[in-house]
């Protein structure tokens, strides 16, 4: 299955209809467009001359016919394909430094070899997808706005071999997604990172009847509960609340000790500081609640210097 990039949409909403509907498990590969809409090619081109009407596309929506309000899909992120260069800009009123600047700023960074270039610097590139979300409860969010739905949470986690799970409120669920980025460090302080548009290769399935309130994100090590509200310390607060109960109810303990336990378990985390919703995160570790959605016989704590 080929979503093409020429299917896009700049807002999830709850009336999202479907470009092209699949059946689940299947394996799908989106097309997308940067989140800069393609604009910025050179350094002469900065976020003053953008046409914001095209910034923040994502790929879809796609329909999966089996999901169903209070199922959760599973997007396992399978692999990136990045192109041969990517932007990163920043402007005066922007991110979160914003008396910073005087004037806008642009960077073509060349990607070769897994590595992107800025300057005489090689970073090693970390794709990951910025953009991922579907159709809402009710009311309707521009792409470059995140909340319980998805959307732009950018958070870095999101990469290949990942798997993210998106609660369901919609018949469908109507899956898009696009914000590509080729390396991005947590908080995306100056408002963009590595912006490139690319081919992203996932495997769909539902999981029907799950408890899912926000987003999750599962790794190799750790479960990664993705908040994102208007203030980031509301958005701390909510992620800690959610790795708590999710302690509280895995490990089947009250909730004063869940509250202990992630204290001494648990990191809370910055995704994004710069987006009308600011994304915090909280990581549990696998070792000690399993994997999701999987029945947990209880925590074996790693060797001793491992983590």
């Amino acid at each position: 299955m080929h979503v093409p990039a020429e299917e896009l949409i700049y807002a999830f909403h709850s009336d999202l209809v479907p470009a092209t509907r699949v059946s689940t498990p299947t394996t799908v590969v989106f097309d997308t467009v940067d989140a800069l809409g393609g604009q910025v090619r050179a350094e002469g081109d900065t976020i003053d001359g953008l046409d914001f009407d095209r910034v923040n596309p994502a790929t879809g929506p796609l329909g999966i016919d089996s999901a169903r309000p209070g199922d959760v899909l599973a997007v396992d992120i399978r692999s990136i394909e990045l192109p041969d260069q990517g932007a990163i800009i920043a402007g005066p009123g922007l991110g979160v430094l914003p008396d910073a600047l005087d004037a806008p700023l642009s960077r073509i960074l060349p990607i070769r070899d897994g590595h992107v270039i800025f300057g005489d610097l090689r970073l090693p590139a970390r794709p990951m997808i910025g953009v991922i979300g579907v159709a809402p409860e009710s009311g309707s969010y521009p792409t470059g706005t995140a909340y319980r739905h998805g959307g732009n949470m950018d958070a870095k986690e999101i990469g290949p071999g990942a798997t993210v799970y998106l609660p369901v409120f919609r018949p469908g669920a109507a899956l898009a997604l696009g914000d590509v980025h080729a390396v991005m460090g947590d908080g995306e302080v100056c408002v963009s990172a590595c912006e490139v548009s690319a081919s992203v290769t996932a495997r769909l399935r539902v999981l029907p009847g799950m408890d899912l309130r926000w987003p999750l994100v599962e790794t190799d090590k750790a479960l990664i509960f993705l908040i994102s509200l208007p203030s980031i310390e509301d958005a701390l607060r909510e992620a800690t609340a959610q790795a708590v109960a999710y302690l509280q109810r895995t490990l089947s303990m009250p909730f004063g000790d869940a509250y202990l336990l992630a204290s001494l378990t648990v990191d809370i985390g910055i995704s994004q500081l710069v987006d009308p919703n600011k994304t915090a995160k909280a990581v549990i570790p696998k070792w000690l609640v399993g994997e999701f959605g999987v029945q947990h016989s209880g925590p074996t704590a790693p060797a001793a210097g491992a983590s």
